[in-house]
């Protein structure tokens, strides 16, 4: 079974009040952005697989990696252009095949993974993984999960994860886990990413220098109003102190804006930045 899992959007980011459990209360809106993806392909057993030599031939050293389960029920092979600097069978997809077997019986799988989409950009690369692996998974073992079981379980693995099994435009509230459908139409424009190769932003550090507020205009509000008023009220929080230590963020979002954009902004906590033109 393959898949390709794609990355998202945040269409404004509110960070709305510090929780007791020590994480924070977010307002946005999730979009998916489809012209960025991994490829995912998860079999069963001895099962073909159409992944497996491709990555031996694309792939070596350090661009492939691989792991195996002590009970030999998983293995996993990593590749990335870059690199791949983490353990594989800490990946969120690896993780997403323990968290099904905690509960059900699973047989022996294979996970292989071409990781082509940005790493630690603020596009949830990783979580949107994780997701497409537990619907895959979840189908390959005939779980019948539906797609709130799954989003619950994908909640477990991170804050954006749920969004990925719906894959269509959520407002995101609480940690990013709750999700309500947002009917967006984004039809008469396009959207485009830039994701500078030399900066890497650090969630921890972006939320160090936060300061949670309310908003006077809900976010829903704003989002109702044409792309064209966007500018201004629809706001990334995180942008006040990530770009105050990457300037050149904020370099590049003017650039966009300059180059005709109706509505730029940075998605997540970076590094990332996207452009909405009219067509």
């Amino acid at each position: 079974m393959i898949a390709y899992p794609n990355v998202k959007l945040n269409l404004g980011l509110h960070v709305l009040r510090r929780r007791e459990d020590g994480y924070h209360d977010l307002d946005t809106l999730f979009v998916p952005y489809l012209d960025l993806h991994d490829t995912l392909e998860i079999i069963t057993g001895d099962d073909y697989s159409r992944t497996s030599a491709h990555l031996q031939e694309t792939y070596a050293g350090a661009q492939l990696a691989q792991g195996i389960t002590p009970d030999g029920k998983l293995m996993i092979t990593l590749a990335r252009k870059e690199g791949v600097d983490w353990d594989p069978l800490k990946d969120l997809t690896a993780r997403a095949y323990g968290l099904l077997a905690e509960q059900y019986k699973l047989p022996p799988m294979k996970i292989y993974l071409e990781k082509t989409s940005p790493v630690g950009a603020g596009l949830g690369g990783g979580s949107s993984d994780a997701a497409f692996a537990l619907r895959m998974i979840a189908e390959l073992a005939g779980l019948g999960l539906s797609d709130a079981e799954l989003a619950a379980l994908a909640a477990r693995l991170g804050s954006d994860c749920a969004f990925f099994i719906y894959n269509r435009p959520m407002l995101g509230s609480g940690r990013g886990e709750i999700l309500e459908p947002f009917d967006i139409d984004l039809s008469g424009y396009r959207v485009e990413v830039t994701v500078p190769e030399d900066i890497a932003v650090s969630t921890a550090d972006a939320y160090r220098g936060i300061i949670p507020q309310e908003r006077e205009e809900p976010l829903r509000e704003i989002l109702s109003r044409p792309v064209e008023e966007w500018k201004g009220l629809l706001v990334n929080d995180f942008e006040t102190t990530v770009f105050a230590k990457y300037p050149r963020l904020a370099e590049i979002k003017q650039s966009l804006y300059d180059a005709g954009a109706v509505y730029a902004a940075m998605s997540g906590s970076g590094s990332a930045l996207f452009a909405i033109y009219r067509k």
